[in-house]
Protein backbone atom coordinates (compact mmCIF):
# COMPACT_ATOMS: atom_id res chain seq x y z
CA UNK A 1 0.00 0.00 0.00
CA UNK A 2 2.58 2.32 0.60
CA UNK A 3 4.52 1.35 -2.50
CA UNK A 4 1.60 2.49 -4.21
CA UNK A 5 0.89 5.58 -2.20
CA UNK A 6 5.16 6.76 -3.08
CA UNK A 7 4.59 5.58 -6.31
CA UNK A 8 1.38 8.45 -6.86
CA UNK A 9 2.78 10.54 -5.08
CA UNK A 10 6.48 10.81 -6.93
CA UNK A 11 4.18 10.83 -10.52
CA UNK A 12 2.36 14.11 -9.01
CA UNK A 13 5.75 15.49 -8.45
CA UNK A 14 6.72 14.85 -11.53
CA UNK A 15 4.11 16.43 -13.15
CA UNK A 16 4.23 19.36 -11.32
CA UNK A 17 7.52 19.92 -12.08
CA UNK A 18 6.42 19.47 -16.00
CA UNK A 19 3.58 22.00 -15.29
CA UNK A 20 6.06 24.48 -13.58
CA UNK A 21 8.60 23.87 -16.19
CA UNK A 22 5.95 24.14 -19.29
CA UNK A 23 5.06 27.43 -17.26
CA UNK A 24 7.62 29.52 -17.76
CA UNK A 25 9.85 29.86 -20.54
CA UNK A 26 12.91 32.60 -21.29
CA UNK A 27 12.88 35.33 -23.92
CA UNK A 28 16.56 36.05 -25.55
CA UNK A 29 17.58 38.98 -26.37
CA UNK A 30 16.98 40.16 -30.11
CA UNK A 31 14.08 38.07 -29.83
CA UNK A 32 10.37 38.87 -29.83
CA UNK A 33 7.07 36.26 -29.22
CA UNK A 34 3.64 36.34 -29.71
CA UNK A 35 1.64 33.59 -27.16
CA UNK A 36 -0.86 31.65 -28.64
CA UNK A 37 -3.90 29.45 -26.70
CA UNK A 38 -5.39 27.17 -28.99
CA UNK A 39 -4.20 29.11 -31.97
CA UNK A 40 -5.22 32.51 -31.06
CA UNK A 41 -3.15 35.07 -30.00
CA UNK A 42 -3.26 36.18 -26.47
CA UNK A 43 -2.98 39.64 -25.16
CA UNK A 44 0.12 41.96 -27.31
CA UNK A 45 3.44 40.82 -28.35
CA UNK A 46 6.04 40.14 -25.77
CA UNK A 47 9.67 42.02 -27.06
CA UNK A 48 11.37 42.74 -23.22
CA UNK A 49 14.00 39.67 -22.64
CA UNK A 50 13.42 37.84 -19.36
CA UNK A 51 12.09 34.93 -17.84
CA UNK A 52 8.35 34.84 -18.65
CA UNK A 53 5.15 33.13 -17.54
CA UNK A 54 1.90 31.21 -19.72
CA UNK A 55 -0.50 29.16 -19.01
CA UNK A 56 1.23 25.24 -19.17
CA UNK A 57 0.08 22.79 -21.94
CA UNK A 58 -2.97 25.38 -23.20
CA UNK A 59 -0.89 28.12 -24.51
CA UNK A 60 2.77 28.07 -26.93
CA UNK A 61 5.28 31.00 -27.81
CA UNK A 62 6.21 31.39 -31.31
CA UNK A 63 9.87 33.84 -31.49
CA UNK A 64 10.48 35.59 -34.09
CA UNK A 65 13.39 38.05 -34.78
CA UNK A 66 13.94 41.64 -33.57
CA UNK A 67 17.15 41.87 -35.78
CA UNK A 68 17.15 43.46 -39.39
CA UNK A 69 16.66 40.85 -42.24
CA UNK A 70 17.63 40.88 -45.48
CA UNK A 71 15.58 40.42 -48.05
CA UNK A 72 17.49 39.76 -52.04
CA UNK A 73 16.00 39.62 -55.20
CA UNK A 74 16.61 37.88 -58.19
CA UNK A 75 17.60 40.12 -61.08
CA UNK A 76 14.93 41.19 -63.72
CA UNK A 77 15.05 42.78 -67.25
CA UNK A 78 13.23 45.92 -67.28
CA UNK A 79 12.52 48.46 -69.58
CA UNK A 80 12.47 52.00 -68.51
CA UNK A 81 10.66 55.20 -69.63
CA UNK A 82 13.05 55.80 -73.12
CA UNK A 83 12.42 51.93 -74.05
CA UNK A 84 15.60 50.41 -72.86
CA UNK A 85 16.06 47.75 -71.11
CA UNK A 86 18.47 47.08 -68.11
CA UNK A 87 19.01 44.46 -65.53
CA UNK A 88 18.24 45.13 -62.15
CA UNK A 89 19.92 43.36 -59.30
CA UNK A 90 17.54 44.84 -55.96
CA UNK A 91 18.19 44.44 -52.26
CA UNK A 92 16.22 45.75 -49.33
CA UNK A 93 16.44 45.44 -45.06
CA UNK A 94 13.63 44.80 -43.65
CA UNK A 95 12.26 44.00 -39.81
CA UNK A 96 9.23 42.57 -38.08
CA UNK A 97 7.83 45.96 -36.47
CA UNK A 98 4.91 43.88 -35.09
CA UNK A 99 4.84 40.16 -34.08
CA UNK A 100 1.01 39.95 -33.47
CA UNK A 101 0.46 41.38 -36.86
CA UNK A 102 3.11 39.37 -38.53
CA UNK A 103 1.77 36.24 -36.81
CA UNK A 104 -1.37 36.36 -37.73
CA UNK A 105 -0.60 38.20 -41.99
CA UNK A 106 2.27 35.77 -42.94
CA UNK A 107 2.87 33.69 -40.39
CA UNK A 108 6.98 32.85 -40.64
CA UNK A 109 9.83 34.18 -42.53
CA UNK A 110 9.62 32.12 -45.55
CA UNK A 111 6.46 33.55 -46.54
CA UNK A 112 7.55 37.22 -45.80
CA UNK A 113 10.34 37.14 -48.37
CA UNK A 114 7.71 35.74 -50.73
CA UNK A 115 5.37 38.74 -50.02
CA UNK A 116 8.12 41.44 -49.97
CA UNK A 117 9.37 39.84 -53.75
CA UNK A 118 6.02 40.62 -55.02
CA UNK A 119 5.72 44.09 -52.88
CA UNK A 120 9.02 45.57 -53.73
CA UNK A 121 9.77 43.69 -57.33
CA UNK A 122 6.32 45.43 -58.49
CA UNK A 123 7.15 48.81 -57.05
CA UNK A 124 10.75 48.57 -58.55
CA UNK A 125 9.25 48.29 -61.62
CA UNK A 126 6.54 50.46 -61.68
CA UNK A 127 9.70 53.52 -60.80
CA UNK A 128 12.18 52.23 -63.49
CA UNK A 129 9.12 52.37 -66.54
CA UNK A 130 8.30 56.15 -65.49
CA UNK A 131 12.42 57.00 -65.55
CA UNK A 132 14.85 56.98 -67.78
CA UNK A 133 17.63 55.12 -68.23
CA UNK A 134 20.22 58.08 -67.07
CA UNK A 135 18.43 58.07 -63.90
CA UNK A 136 19.28 54.62 -63.29
CA UNK A 137 22.45 54.52 -63.77
CA UNK A 138 23.88 57.64 -62.17
CA UNK A 139 23.51 58.94 -58.71
CA UNK A 140 22.19 62.18 -58.28
CA UNK A 141 25.29 64.17 -57.62
CA UNK A 142 26.98 62.84 -60.72
CA UNK A 143 26.84 65.40 -63.06
CA UNK A 144 28.03 67.86 -60.30
CA UNK A 145 31.13 65.54 -59.87
CA UNK A 146 31.69 65.34 -63.85
CA UNK A 147 31.17 69.23 -64.43
CA UNK A 148 34.72 69.48 -62.88
CA UNK A 149 36.08 67.34 -65.83
CA UNK A 150 35.62 69.68 -68.80
CA UNK A 151 36.95 66.84 -71.60
CA UNK A 152 33.87 65.26 -71.13
CA UNK A 153 31.23 67.73 -71.33
CA UNK A 154 29.16 66.81 -73.99
CA UNK A 155 25.42 66.76 -74.49
CA UNK A 156 24.69 63.46 -73.66
CA UNK A 157 26.48 63.51 -69.84
CA UNK A 158 24.81 67.01 -69.81
CA UNK A 159 21.37 65.45 -69.82
CA UNK A 160 19.20 66.83 -66.72
CA UNK A 161 19.18 64.35 -63.74
CA UNK A 162 15.98 64.80 -61.84
CA UNK A 163 16.10 62.24 -59.15
CA UNK A 164 19.30 59.83 -59.57
CA UNK A 165 19.17 56.48 -58.65
CA UNK A 166 20.10 56.65 -55.08
CA UNK A 167 16.79 59.01 -54.85
CA UNK A 168 15.15 56.07 -57.10
CA UNK A 169 15.70 53.57 -54.37
CA UNK A 170 14.55 56.08 -51.94
CA UNK A 171 11.24 56.57 -53.42
CA UNK A 172 10.70 52.81 -54.11
CA UNK A 173 11.44 52.30 -50.52
CA UNK A 174 8.94 54.78 -49.61
CA UNK A 175 5.90 53.54 -52.06
CA UNK A 176 6.75 49.85 -50.24
CA UNK A 177 6.70 51.02 -47.34
CA UNK A 178 3.22 52.12 -47.83
CA UNK A 179 2.27 48.45 -48.26
CA UNK A 180 4.48 46.23 -45.59
CA UNK A 181 2.78 47.74 -42.44
CA UNK A 182 -0.70 45.51 -42.55
CA UNK A 183 1.81 42.74 -42.79
CA UNK A 184 3.41 44.04 -39.25
CA UNK A 185 6.83 44.50 -41.54
CA UNK A 186 9.25 47.72 -41.63
CA UNK A 187 10.87 48.14 -44.91
CA UNK A 188 14.18 49.94 -43.77
CA UNK A 189 16.02 50.43 -47.04
CA UNK A 190 16.28 49.84 -50.39
CA UNK A 191 19.24 49.40 -52.43
CA UNK A 192 20.47 48.75 -55.99
CA UNK A 193 23.17 45.79 -55.73
CA UNK A 194 24.05 46.06 -59.41
CA UNK A 195 22.26 47.89 -62.77
CA UNK A 196 23.64 46.44 -65.60
CA UNK A 197 22.78 47.30 -69.76
CA UNK A 198 21.71 44.12 -71.80
CA UNK A 199 23.62 42.67 -74.33
CA UNK A 200 22.73 45.28 -77.42
CA UNK A 201 22.81 48.13 -75.21
CA UNK A 202 26.21 47.13 -73.51
CA UNK A 203 27.28 46.73 -77.40
CA UNK A 204 26.03 50.51 -77.93
CA UNK A 205 27.33 51.87 -74.75
CA UNK A 206 31.10 50.27 -75.48
CA UNK A 207 31.21 51.58 -78.89
CA UNK A 208 30.15 55.24 -77.34
CA UNK A 209 32.74 54.84 -74.83
CA UNK A 210 35.19 54.06 -77.46
CA UNK A 211 34.31 56.90 -79.28
CA UNK A 212 34.59 59.15 -76.57
CA UNK A 213 38.02 58.26 -75.62
CA UNK A 214 39.34 58.31 -78.98
CA UNK A 215 37.91 61.74 -79.53
CA UNK A 216 39.84 62.85 -75.29
CA UNK A 217 43.04 61.22 -77.22
CA UNK A 218 42.76 63.32 -80.41
CA UNK A 219 42.25 66.25 -78.34
CA UNK A 220 45.17 65.32 -76.21
CA UNK A 221 47.27 65.03 -78.93
CA UNK A 222 45.94 67.98 -80.85
CA UNK A 223 46.65 70.09 -77.42
CA UNK A 224 50.67 68.01 -77.67
CA UNK A 225 51.40 68.95 -80.95
CA UNK A 226 50.20 73.06 -80.09
CA UNK A 227 52.41 72.92 -77.11
CA UNK A 228 55.24 71.59 -79.20
CA UNK A 229 55.12 73.78 -81.61
CA UNK A 230 55.06 76.60 -79.26
CA UNK A 231 58.23 75.06 -77.53
CA UNK A 232 59.96 74.24 -80.99
CA UNK A 233 58.94 78.16 -81.95
CA UNK A 234 60.59 79.54 -78.95
CA UNK A 235 63.49 77.16 -78.84
CA UNK A 236 63.86 78.02 -82.66
CA UNK A 237 63.45 81.75 -81.51
CA UNK A 238 65.77 81.71 -78.65
CA UNK A 239 68.45 79.94 -80.67
CA UNK A 240 68.33 82.68 -83.19
CA UNK A 241 68.79 85.38 -80.67
CA UNK A 242 71.87 83.67 -78.55
CA UNK A 243 73.32 83.37 -82.27
CA UNK A 244 72.80 86.93 -83.04
CA UNK A 245 74.36 88.19 -79.82
CA UNK A 246 77.29 85.43 -80.23
CA UNK A 247 77.92 87.16 -84.25
CA UNK A 248 77.30 90.80 -82.93
CA UNK A 249 79.97 90.46 -79.81
CA UNK A 250 82.35 88.34 -82.34
CA UNK A 251 81.89 90.80 -84.38
CA UNK A 252 82.49 93.57 -82.26
CA UNK A 253 85.57 91.73 -80.73
CA UNK A 254 86.97 91.72 -84.30
CA UNK A 255 86.38 95.32 -84.86
CA UNK A 256 88.20 95.92 -81.99
CA UNK A 257 90.85 94.01 -83.10
CA UNK A 258 91.04 95.42 -86.52
CA UNK A 259 91.04 98.74 -85.08
CA UNK A 260 94.10 97.85 -82.78
CA UNK A 261 95.88 96.07 -85.56
CA UNK A 262 95.58 99.12 -87.52
CA UNK A 263 96.48 101.43 -84.69
CA UNK A 264 99.73 99.44 -84.42
CA UNK A 265 100.52 99.09 -87.93
CA UNK A 266 100.04 103.22 -88.43
CA UNK A 267 102.34 103.66 -85.57
CA UNK A 268 105.03 101.30 -86.98
CA UNK A 269 104.37 103.23 -89.80
CA UNK A 270 105.02 106.69 -88.33
CA UNK A 271 107.87 105.49 -86.54
CA UNK A 272 109.65 104.38 -89.91
CA UNK A 273 107.59 105.35 -92.66
CA UNK A 274 110.30 103.98 -95.53
CA UNK A 275 110.63 100.93 -93.78
CA UNK A 276 107.28 100.05 -93.63
CA UNK A 277 106.72 100.56 -97.42
CA UNK A 278 109.65 98.02 -98.14
CA UNK A 279 108.34 95.73 -95.73
CA UNK A 280 104.73 95.93 -97.54
CA UNK A 281 106.28 95.61 -100.97
CA UNK A 282 108.09 92.67 -100.39
CA UNK A 283 104.96 91.34 -99.28
CA UNK A 284 103.51 91.70 -102.05
CA UNK A 285 106.34 91.03 -104.27
CA UNK A 286 105.47 87.01 -102.39
CA UNK A 287 101.68 87.50 -102.89
CA UNK A 288 101.74 88.05 -106.47
CA UNK A 289 105.20 86.88 -107.85
CA UNK A 290 105.95 83.02 -107.06
CA UNK A 291 107.94 80.62 -109.46
CA UNK A 292 106.16 79.92 -112.61
CA UNK A 293 104.97 84.16 -112.07
CA UNK A 294 106.04 86.51 -115.06
CA UNK A 295 105.41 89.77 -114.64
CA UNK A 296 105.60 92.77 -116.98
CA UNK A 297 105.68 96.20 -116.02
CA UNK A 298 107.16 99.25 -117.08
CA UNK A 299 111.01 100.19 -115.51
CA UNK A 300 108.96 103.56 -113.84
CA UNK A 301 106.56 101.65 -112.08
CA UNK A 302 106.41 102.26 -108.14
CA UNK A 303 105.90 98.67 -107.60
CA UNK A 304 109.87 98.02 -109.62
CA UNK A 305 111.12 100.48 -106.96
CA UNK A 306 112.96 98.27 -104.84
CA UNK A 307 113.87 95.45 -107.67
CA UNK A 308 115.93 98.92 -109.32
CA UNK A 309 117.53 98.99 -105.96
CA UNK A 310 118.56 95.76 -105.76
CA UNK A 311 121.30 96.61 -108.17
Amino acid sequence: MNKIIRTIVIIVLIGLVVTVMDGFYILPEGKQAVVTQFGAPVGDPITDAGLKFKKPFVQKVTYFDKKILIWDGDPNQIPTNDKTFVYLDVSARWRISDALRFLQAVNNETRAQTILDDIIDGTVRELVNKNNLVEIVRSSDWVAAEMLQESVRRKEVEEEIRYGRDKIAAMIQQAASQLTPKYGIELVDVMFKRVNYIETVRRKVYERMISERKRIAAEKRALGEGLKAEILGKVDRELKEISSKAIRGAQEIKGKADAEAARIYADAYNKDPEFYAFSKSLETYKQTMGDNSKLIISSDSPFYKYLKSIN
